[in-house]
């Protein structure tokens, strides 16, 4: 074909002329030839005359025959097809320093945010440590609060009985065994929550505790002893134990009259019993000699009173 000026069309630019002839770019002037013929007949209008396309197409073929059978008009569309992949190659690798960049960004982003994160998580646990302190210690002010007003209790009421009494104490004098039982299983190693130590923690706030023996083959079960009755009957009327297990008390030894008719008030009508019903004791100065001298050997008959107890259940 004679050299000639190719069109310039911008369409005609921006097609790949190439790959509409279905061409490699070093495919040599025959095989252009040879491609277009191919491509020509399969779209020729007068084969397709219900295909308004089919013209078009035909056209087509024939400017990229024009264009690829000119050696400069070749030349430079190979040059400007050489300079539009560059240009496409440098986007995509643009496109993928972007990506990079946006990625470490990203990456970037989110170790700042778990940094963020930790440290928030560490300052709440830390606010959380100092109000679990401030808690146990204002409840521990509050339980001495309570201990002390129930001290301050015992002590008005032991005074206001012994001005009723006009000086005589002996029923506060001698004594008292109360027994305690609570809900503990076999297999339970804790004793249902209670030891030695925790039933005394609860029981000398009434007053002064000779001794505790919990038993050792009945884990819910224990006996303890006041020092006088009147501790023995606060004890009784009062302490309600652990509130997950409560405590369930009865008197051991037999209270006094008194003592027996105000436990009756309190089991009947606890609001209308009065601090004023003194705890008297019908005892006399000899046997409360003879009670105080066989203090010590109590604790060893008070075991063995358990022991028989177990052994009965």
């Amino acid at each position: 074909m004679a050299a000639g000026k190719p069109p310039g069309s911008k369409e005609l630019m921006q097609m790949d002329l190439y790959g509409l002839l279905g061409i490699a770019g070093g495919a040599s002037e025959k095989e252009i030839k040879k491609a277009y013929r191919q491509k020509a007949l399969t779209c020729h209008p007068d084969k397709n005359p219900d295909n308004p396309r089919a013209a078009d197409l035909f056209h087509q073929l024939s400017q990229a025959l024009e264009v690829l059978t000119n050696r400069a008009a070749r030349a430079a569309y190979d040059q400007l097809r050489k300079a539009k992949e560059a240009a496409a190659k440098r986007a995509q690798q643009l496109d993928d320093k972007r990506k990079k960049v946006k990625l470490d960004l990203e990456a970037r982003e989110r170790e700042a945010q778990a940094k963020v994160t930790e440290e928030e998580e560490a300052r709440v646990a830390r606010t959380l440590e100092q109000e679990i302190r401030r808690l146990r210690e204002e409840g521990s002010r509050q339980l001495e609060e309570q201990q002390r007003l129930i001290q301050e209790q015992i002590r008005m009421e032991n005074g206001q009985m012994q001005g009723n009494s006009g000086g005589n104490t002996n029923g506060e004098e001698g004594p008292a065994k109360i027994k305690l039982k609570w809900k503990c299983k076999k297999e339970d190693e804790t004793r249902g929550g209670y030891s030695e130590d925790v039933l005394m923690r609860l029981l000398r706030k009434y007053g002064e505790v000779l001794h505790i023996v919990v038993s050792s083959k009945s884990k819910g079960s224990a006996i303890a002893e006041f020092a006088t009755f009147k501790s023995a009957e606060l004890a009784v009327r009062n302490e309600a134990g652990l509130l997950n297990n409560p405590l369930k008390i009865s008197w051991l030894t037999p209270p006094p009259p008194s003592v027996s008719d105000n436990s009756n008030r309190t089991t009947s009508d606890s609001s209308t019993y009065s601090s004023q019903n003194s705890v008297r004791s019908d005892r006399d100065f000899e046997s409360l000699v003879l009670m105080k001298i066989r203090r010590e050997a109590e604790r060893q008959r008070l075991i063995e009173q358990m022991l028989r107890e177990d052994e009965e259940a």
